[in-house]
């Protein structure tokens, strides 16, 4: 019995400037943080794609593979606002049931809807929902399947503008002809393991056991993926946030110690605004820095830089202040060096009420200063209220997206264009 249905935006960055901008439609298309020859695509229409640009190129590199690229600046505010829409076209015809991505969308199938003709005419209408709502220019793959794991494999199936259906009486037969790097969870490291364990294709690895999958993972997950690939249903489990975290690649005249510690705040407040606003408390802090290779030690853009990093407990908190102050340290700490890249990370989350931090008299006090610069923030502007030690910083780490959490354009951010900062990748994260 079909359960899910998948929609996958495809080439989705690349997708939308071609709809917002006519000039650019048939044209090979490529996202990019920077225009600049150092950086890398983020994402590449398909048109760009027949040349074989894709995400993680080196714009340098990509010009030279397809002549006439065009690289547009990517504009993270307009893809958070076409993601809403799209979710509102789609919602138009079946509720989503859950946001899997800023481009990936999956929805439960009504009972009346599971049959192959009936889900095939839900699909249908989605794709004409969006193109009537959002543009012709966006297109998507969707996958059919018994569970979500295999709806999604489905939709990888056929791009762009693809329909994929798995029946159940189809598996596993059907997978074998995929590579294991292609089901969704097997990244490359684990692809190492399943090979090291004598897993080196889709066909052997249905054919293991329930325990043996489980060995091969080492975890209960292993076990997951025993009934994941023979499309039984799985419950949901209720999802914890376990990070809140911002990164910034800094540009040259951002590199220098004063001016990187400005950024590096930017971020960290930033990361403050977000736990309030999802209402997470953190246990840990932890503060990464890459470094530029010195000159004459063989720097280049394909050779790996130093990098540090350094952790200080908290105690359950989330209010600026506080997070300053253990910055500071941590700041302190690193070795001297011009940076390259930047990362701040709240780790330990719990939910605000399940936290006993904000028990003590002397945690009140930041808390409640914390929440008043939110909420004049909110209401007058993006940082008319910050630490001034981000004075340097304020157009520095505009919004991006991370493909796990759409951000929420409620929460105050700025963007600026230009700034060195990256977008992600398309596909998983």
């Amino acid at each position: 019995m079909l359960h899910t249905l998948y929609v996958d935006m495809n080439s989705f960055f690349a997708s939308v400037e071609q709809q917002l901008d006519p000039r650019l439609r048939g044209r090979p298309v490529a996202v990019v943080p920077l225009k600049a020859d150092t950086t890398a695509v983020i994402a590449a229409s398909y048109e760009a794609k027949a040349f074989g640009v894709k995400t993680g190129v080196l714009v340098g590199d990509a010009r030279r593979m397809c002549p006439g690229l065009v690289l547009v600046t990517g504009n993270h505010e307009t893809y958070i606002r076409v993601h809403h829409q799209i979710r509102d076209a789609i919602d138009a015809v079946i509720p989503v049931h859950s946001v899997c991505s800023v481009d990936e969308f999956a929805c439960r199938l009504a009972r009346d809807e599971r049959p192959p003709e009936r889900a095939a005419e839900v699909a249908r209408r989605i794709k004409r929902s969006i193109a009537v709502r959002c543009g012709a220019f966006l297109k998507c793959s969707i996958g059919i399947a018994p569970n979500r794991f295999l709806a999604k494999v489905a939709a990888d199936m056929r791009k762009p503008d693809g329909l994929t259906i798995i029946e159940r009486h189809e598996l596993p037969q059907c997978l074998y002809t995929l590579n294991l790097i292609d089901l969704p969870g097997i990244g490359k490291k684990m692809l190492e393991r399943l090979r090291s364990a004598g897993i080196s294709s889709v066909e052997r690895l249905c054919a293991l056991g329930e325990a043996e999958l489980g060995r091969a993972w080492g975890s209960v997950v292993g076990r997951h993926w025993y009934h994941r690939l023979r499309g039984q249903v799985e419950l949901d489990e209720t999802t914890l946030r376990r990070t809140i975290g911002h990164s910034h690649v800094l540009s040259p005249e951002r590199r220098e110690e004063s001016a990187a510690r400005a950024v590096a705040v930017r971020l960290l407040t930033k990361v403050g605004q977000r736990a309030r606003h999802l209402g997470y408390v953190g246990e840990e802090l932890t503060l990464s820095v890459r470094y530029l290779v010195p000159r004459g030690q063989g720097s280049g853009p394909g050779l790996p830089r130093p990098k540090w990093h350094g952790s200080a407990k908290l105690g359950g908190v989330n209010d600026t202040r506080t997070l300053l102050a253990s910055f500071a340290e941590l700041w302190d700490s690193k070795p001297k060096g011009r940076v390259f890249k930047l990362g701040i990370t709240l780790s330990g989350l719990t939910p605000r009420g399940s936290s006993t931090g904000l028990l003590f008299e002397e945690r009140r006090d930041p808390d409640r200063l914390s929440k008043a610069m939110d909420a004049i923030n909110r209401r007058y502007g993006a940082d008319v209220l910050f630490p001034a030690s981000m004075q340097q910083a304020r157009k520095a780490a505009p919004r991006r997206i991370a493909f796990g959490n759409i951000p929420d354009l409620e929460v105050p951010d700025i963007n600026i264009e230009g700034t060195g900062d990256n977008l992600p990748e398309e596909g998983n994260p």
